[in-house]
């Protein structure tokens, strides 16, 4: 059997040049430790776990408003069918490549098993920009794509969803073109429209479910987050909802991000002022536009928004926007959790930070699973024929992301460990589909 170590250089001489994917397995295979050293068997297993068992690229072309066809190009990585079909979402932005794809799939499994439904972990995408497309362009380039991909899809083999890029107007776009080509009407995407499919809450999910693993770490030892001043990055979907939810519960949101800067306002957000960011943002806006319906607000141009004083932050942009000068500044300004929104936004060193300055790190695995537990409710309900109430939904999404945050607590304790909410989200999830795996003969 070999050696963790040995394991890491294998997957590292596969792969030298994927730098994202080598940096999510090193995050889990170093965190790990503790579990091999108590349970050695789980080390066999290893090599497959780091091995996707299908990687899909294909070309994508599509014509533009001006008759010129463009190429770009496709990927679908399945990484991981032990426990249920392949489910991950679709992204599509510039920088998409098989790393990316690769990092965000390898990760997409053991977020997947702490949400206790039956799904297996897979992720797609494509180099494509819809920023600044018509719609038209975005619908040829959808069916485009999903001419390609409906080739390895299904309810019960591999159900994408959205990502950064990927809204519910390509959900629709790509469901249009698999129901034409299939002649079937099947929960085979999750992230649709209510009315043909779709599930409430799931727009909310994934920040609702970040906001409501804060409130329950918060509750276990005896605080609340009434009071607390809370620092956002991004500004789409998770992180507007992620706001909206923080509010409800009595917190104070200081910042929004994009691409281009920082937004803040020293007192605040209220709902009022979210709306108009909300508004914005709807409008393909920039945070920066922000500044001509607040005469409060400040902006920080290139900046992240790591430099402001809180006392907790939900990073909830893109990979790697937490360095490790960014972690030493949030530990300095007084900031005592970090719940990760976005995949992979803290990047190794700036955990190690984390941890050793005694913040509550809850990384993204457990933090944002609430989008894809509440895919996988989209899927229950499809397969059901049924439609939840909003109240049903967002009841049941609670419930996962409470267990959630008491297994990767109670997993870190059994391990000696307790605390450290990185070792027991990687565990508990690598547990419970390397266990699938022995039953199955280790395929």
């Amino acid at each position: 059997m070999a050696t963790l170590d040995e394991v890491q250089a294998k997957v590292r001489s596969r792969d030298p040049n994927q730098t994202e994917f080598l940096q999510a397995v090193d995050e889990v295979l170093i965190s790990l430790k503790p579990l091999f050293d108590r349970y050695p068997k789980y080390l066999s297993v290893l090599p497959a776990v780091c091995e996707p068992e299908r990687v899909v690229q294909f070309r994508v072309p599509w014509q533009d408003d001006k008759g010129d066809i463009q190429i770009n190009r496709g990927f679908r990585v399945q990484f991981n069918q032990a426990i249920g079909p392949y489910k991950g979402g679709l992204r599509f932005h510039p920088s998409v490549n098989l790393s990316i794809i690769k990092f965000l799939g390898f990760e997409q499994i053991f977020k997947n098993a702490l949400t206790t439904l039956p799904m297996g972990g897979g992720k797609g995408g494509c180099d494509f920009d819809p920023k600044g497309k018509t719609d038209s362009e975005v619908l040829r380039f959808c069916q485009s794509f999903m001419t390609e991909l409906f080739k390895h899809i299904g309810p019960d083999t591999d159900v994408p969803a959205g990502d950064i890029g990927v809204g519910g107007r390509e959900i629709g776009f790509m469901f249009g073109q698999y129901k034409r080509i299939t002649n079937c009407h099947q929960g085979v995407l999750t992230g649709k429209g209510w009315g043909w499919g779709g599930s409430l809450i799931r727009p909310e999910a994934t920040g609702y479910g970040l906001v409501y693993a804060l409130d329950f770490a918060m509750k276990d030892v005896g605080e609340s987050l009434a009071g607390k001043t809370v620092t956002l990055s991004g500004s789409g979907n998770v992180a507007q909802f992620a706001a909206e939810k923080c509010l409800e519960l009595g917190a104070t949101v200081l910042t929004f991000s994009d691409s281009a800067g920082t937004i803040y306002e020293p007192k605040g957000f209220d709902s009022k002022k979210l709306k108009q960011l909300v508004a914005i943002k709807e409008a393909r806006g920039r945070c920066k536009e922000y500044l001509a319906h607040s005469k409060t607000a400040q902006y920080f141009e290139g900046k992240r928004p790591w430099g402001v004083k809180c006392d907790v932050a939900l990073p909830s942009a893109t990979q790697n926007e937490i360095e490790k000068a960014d972690a030493d500044s949030l530990v300095k300004n007084g900031c005592k959790y970090v719940f990760e929104g976005a995949n992979m936004p803290s990047n190794n060193d700036a955990i190690e930070v984390f941890k050793n300055n005694k913040v509550v790190y809850f990384p993204a695995k457990a933090a944002n699973a609430g989008g894809v537990a509440v895919s996988g409710l989209e899927m229950a309900q499809n397969s059901g024929r049924v439609h939840w109430t909003r109240e049903e939904v967002d009841n049941k999404l609670k419930g996962i992301m409470e267990n959630i945050y008491t297994t990767c607590r109670d997993t870190a304790a059994d391990l000696g460990h307790p605390g450290d909410f990185q070792l027991g989200a990687n565990a508990a999830g690598f547990k419970k589909v390397a266990d699938a795996m022995f039953d199955q003969g280790q395929v």
